[in-house]
């Protein structure tokens, strides 16, 4: 199993919207972002510690403008906290080992999905296309887009 950390290294490659994102709990624009319409099979992973997130399987068009998943692809990766800021209630979602700030969950997605939409910042990923997953070290997970295919 790989080790996944943040290093000082990690945060120094970030451009200034992905520090902004994912260390200062920020926001990016909706609809202006690299992910919120990519339809490409893949693994999204933490841009900071490479930590498996999501997967394109779980990935639904929830039209809000940023990529909406209805589960991580590895719940020990995503740890879930009380955010009380700008006067809203909500729930953010981190990444565990990068303590990257992921973006939100809501319980407003498809309910044959779960009923979770997981709405997360594209600047706190990085995209992993299928046929990179194993030369990218996340070979492991091909057998859930095996899955897919029957």
């Amino acid at each position: 199993m790989a080790e996944y950390t943040k290093s000082a290294e990690a945060i120094a490659r970030l451009t200034p919207e992905e520090f902004h994102v994912t260390q200062q709990s920020g926001t990016e624009a909706p609809f202006e972002n690299a992910f919120w319409d990519q339809d490409e099979p893949g693994l999204y992973v933490d841009i900071v510690s490479g930590e498996p997130l999501f997967t394109s399987i779980d990935k639904f068009d929830s039209s809000c403008g940023w990529p909406s998943f209805a589960k991580p692809v590895e719940p020990a990766h995503v740890e879930e906290r009380f955010d009380g800021s700008f006067g809203a209630r909500r729930t953010e979602v981190r990444s565990t080992h990068g303590d990257s700030h992921l973006g939100h969950v809501f319980d407003d997605g498809p309910k044959e999905l779960g009923g979770l939409r997981y709405c997360i910042n594209s600047a706190s990923l990085r995209f992993i296309p299928l046929d990179e997953m194993e030369s990218e070290g996340y070979g492991e997970y091909l057998k859930l887009f095996e899955k897919e295919k029957e």
